[in-house]
């Protein structure tokens, strides 16, 4: 390195140092879920996963507000931990479509949140967490409920990049127990 060479970047990048807008939205206020909390851990992970990636929302959502979501999109008349819609990213190779039915990709009737800028890449997709349905399972496993949440963004956020459990043959499960690693959510961190 030379002296007219910039320093190495030794910090975590802000939001607007990404290509990728995150929304993050917490209309219930939920503490585990705040954006601060959040967006320091996701950011880089979408970043390192989808480059190219113009925007991602995430929603936490009530159970009130998941079961409604699932029997609006998926016609189940249940709450669930996390719901994906796949945007309009182009999914890594699988041989699943990105969706828990292997239909085609499904898109809000009112989006979460507005997608980004014309210019600024395709759109990856929709994340809704509910959190209640976090923290039973955090309390089931014995974890702290941020790590569920960080599971749930990763396995959200693995659908949203074309990957299926439902078709895959364990392709996605092994993925995601690499990047759970990787991203310090494996067991007994986080």
């Amino acid at each position: 390195m030379n002296d007219s060479d910039p320093a190495p970047r030794l910090t975590t990048p802000r939001p607007s140092d990404l290509g990728c807008e995150l929304q993050l939205q917490n209309p219930c206020s939920y503490k585990e879920a705040s954006a601060r909390r959040i967006r320091p851990w996701l950011a880089p992970i979408v970043e390192d996963l989808a480059p190219n990636a113009g925007g991602l929302s995430i929603r936490f959502v009530s159970d009130r507000e998941m079961r409604r979501i699932s029997r609006e999109f998926r016609g189940k008349d249940t709450t669930t931990d996390v719901l994906s819609f796949v945007g309009d990213f182009a999914p890594i190779p699988s041989n699943g479509s990105g969706t828990d039915e292997g239909d085609e990709p499904v898109a809000f009737a009112q989006p979460v949140v507005d997608g980004p800028e014309p210019d600024a890449g395709p759109y990856l997709g929709d994340i809704v967490i509910s959190v209640p349905t976090a923290r039973r399972q955090a309390e089931q496993r014995g974890h702290a409920v941020e790590r569920e949440l960080k599971i749930l963004l990763l396995h959200g956020l693995l659908h949203c990049l074309g990957y299926d459990h439902e078709t895959d043959d364990g392709t996605m499960e092994r993925v995601e127990a690499e990047l759970r690693t990787k991203y310090g959510i494996s067991a007994g961190e986080g």
